[in-house]
């Protein structure tokens, strides 16, 4: 399930993933929000993971949509998260995310926040 995060900085989005996600997550919630932010200019995108099951093929296929309808429009991603698995592949394969990426442990939700938003 993805969640919006209210009282974000102006200018941030922000989603709390958890469980499965499935791809009505992304078209319900992430899609609306980051093509408004889009419009708006910058994409500064706040992603709090603190439990994780898995993607339904939908969600795999929405992400992959997500990053690239938007290409240019994104300027900074926040993952926080204390799922190794995902800072390790955040380490490898960040490079291939749109913008500028920083992965930030759960403990450091606040400075995550002001990170993305600057």
């Amino acid at each position: 399930m993805i969640t919006k995060l209210e009282g974000m900085p102006e200018g941030v989005i922000g989603f709390q993933a958890t469980g499965e996600i499935a791809a009505v997550d992304y078209r319900r919630t992430v899609i609306p929000a980051l093509t408004e932010a889009a419009r708006a200019g910058d994409v500064r995108f706040l992603l709090v993971v603190p439990s994780f099951d898995g993607m339904t093929g939908g969600a795999l296929w929405e992400d992959a949509k997500v990053g690239m309808e938007h290409l240019r429009a994104w300027k900074r991603v926040a993952l926080v998260t204390d799922i190794e698995w995902m800072r390790q592949a955040t380490a490898l394969f960040g490079w291939m995310s749109p913008g500028e990426l920083k992965v930030f442990p759960l403990a450091r939700r606040a400075e995550a926040t002001a990170w993305v938003a600057a």
